[in-house]
C-alpha cells in the first residue's frame, strides 16, 4: 500500500522536481521570469504545466508555479543593477534573433511589464520596471538602438 506523504512534502517534491528538471536548465533569474509567466494563464491568472499537474495535480502545480515566480521576482528585484544588466544579457545571449531588434521591440511594446506577479506589492512593481527601464537604455545606447519617436 502506497503511504501518502503530507502536503508539506509533497510541496517540497513538486518544487524540487520543477527545480531539478526545469528550472535548473535556465542559467538566467530573467529567463525563469519569462518561462514562469509563459505559464500564467492571461485570463485565470492560473499557472499551468502538464507534467506537474500530471504528477502532484492541478492546484500543487499552480501552487509551486506561483511561488517560483514570486521567487524569481524577488531575486531579480534583490539584485544589483549591474547584475541585473548581467543577468538580463546573459537571457539576451540565449535568444535567437539580433539583439538590436529585440531592444528596440522591448522598447516599443515593453513585454517585460507582463513578468511581474499577481502578488507583487506597487512599490516591487514600480521598481522592477524602473530597473528594466534603465538597463534598456543602457542597452540602447550600447547596441545603438534609435530613441522611440525616432527612425530605427
Amino acid at each position: 500500500m502506497k503511504r501518502h506523504e503530507p502536503k508539506g512534502n509533497l510541496e517540497r517534491t513538486a518544487m524540487a522536481d520543477l527545480w531539478r528538471h526545469t528550472l535548473s536548465q535556465i542559467p538566467s533569474v530573467f529567463g525563469r521570469l519569462v518561462y514562469l509567466t509563459s505559464l500564467r494563464d492571461q485570463n485565470t491568472g492560473r499557472y499551468e504545466h502538464y507534467g506537474l499537474s500530471q504528477a502532484f495535480g492541478e492546484d500543487e502545480a499552480d501552487s509551486v508555479l506561483r511561488q517560483s515566480h514570486e521567487q524569481a521576482f524577488a531575486e531579480w528585484l534583490c539584485f544589483t543593477l549591474e547584475q541585473q544588466k548581467a543577468d538580463l544579457d546573459l537571457y539576451l545571449a540565449g535568444l535567437n534573433g539580433n539583439r538590436r531588434t529585440i531592444i528596440n521591440t522591448w522598447i516599443r511594446l515593453a513585454p517585460y511589464r507582463n513578468l511581474v506577479p499577481a502578488i507583487a506589492r506597487e512599490v516591487e512593481r514600480q521598481l522592477y520596471l524602473a530597473d528594466l527601464e534603465t538597463i534598456l537604455e543602457l542597452l540602447r545606447s550600447e547596441y545603438g538602438v534609435a530613441s522611440p519617436g525616432q527612425d530605427a
